[in-house]
C-alpha cells in the first residue's frame, strides 16, 4: 500500500482479516458514532437544516478548518485506512488531499470492490470509522469523503442521468417524481444536478434507510 510520505503505520486494532473471496461486511458504526457527537456531521445531503439542526452546528464551532487543518484529518483517515487494508491483507495506493473545503481520501488499486460494496453501503460505513478515527483524534467532526477504486465519481456519473431523466419528466407530465431511496452522498448528487435546472425543485423526505429524493415543479 504505498504512500509517498509515510512508513510502516500501525493497524486501527486487532481484527481477523477474512479471506480472499470474502466480502468485507459493512460494519455497524451508528451507536459509536452518536456518542461520539458524528450522528451530525454528515452534510452530503443538500437539505435545508431546520432551526434545531443550524443551532446544533452552530454551537459545534465556531470558525471553518483551516485547509492545513483539513489536510491534517485526511492525513489521519489515510493513516487509518492503511491500517485497515493491511489487515485485510489489501494493496492499493492512497492519496490524501482537501478538495472543495474539504478532506479527502482516495483508495485506487485493483480487486477493492468487496470495500465498495452493494450501492456502495461498505464504503459509506468505512467512511464513518475513518471519520471517527479522525475524531478521536482531533475532537473535531469531520465532513471527510472517503472513495475506492472511483467508485464515487462513477456513480457522480449515473446519478446525473437519473436527474436528467426525472427532470424531463416533471416538465412533460407537470407532476412530481419520486426516486428510489439514497444515501446522503447520492441525494447531494442529484440535488445538484436538479438545483441547476430552471422549472424544477427537489427535496428529500422520509428516514433512513428509505430516504428519497421528490422532483417537482418549482412553484
Amino acid at each position: 500500500m504505498p504512500r509517498a510520505d509515510e512508513a510502516e503505520e500501525p493497524t486501527p486494532g486487532a481484527a481477523t482479516a477474512p479471506g480472499p473471496e470474502e466480502p468485507v461486511a459493512a460494519p455497524d458504526t451508528g451507536a459509536e458514532a452518536r456518542g461520539a457527537g458524528l450522528d451530525g456531521a454528515e452534510e452530503d445531503d443538500a437539505d435545508e437544516p431546520d432551526e434545531d439542526d443550524e443551532a446544533e452546528e452552530a454551537g459545534r464551532s465556531t470558525s471553518a478548518p483551516t485547509d492545513a487543518e483539513l489536510f491534517q484529518q485526511s492525513e489521519i483517515a489515510a493513516d487509518y485506512v492503511e491500517g485497515l487494508l493491511d489487515i485485510l491483507d489489501m494493496d492499493g495506493d492512497i492519496d490524501e488531499l482537501v478538495s472543495a473545503g474539504r478532506p479527502v481520501v482516495e483508495v485506487v488499486g485493483g480487486r477493492l470492490q468487496s470495500l465498495v460494496g452493494q450501492r456502495g453501503a461498505t464504503l459509506e460505513a468505512l467512511q464513518e470509522l475513518a471519520r471517527l478515527a479522525v475524531f478521536r483524534q482531533t475532537g473535531v467532526p469531520s465532513r471527510l469523503l472517503l472513495d475506492v477504486g472511483g467508485y464515487r465519481a462513477a456513480r457522480r456519473k449515473e446519478l446525473a442521468a437519473v436527474a436528467r431523466n426525472a427532470v424531463e419528466k416533471v416538465k412533460q407530465y407537470g407532476e412530481q417524481v419520486r426516486l428510489e431511496p439514497m444515501s446522503a452522498f447520492e441525494r447531494k448528487c442529484v440535488h445538484d444536478v436538479v438545483n441547476a435546472m430552471p422549472g424544477v425543485e427537489s427535496e428529500s423526505e422520509g428516514v433512513e434507510p428509505n430516504r428519497r429524493i421528490v422532483v417537482r415543479p418549482a412553484d
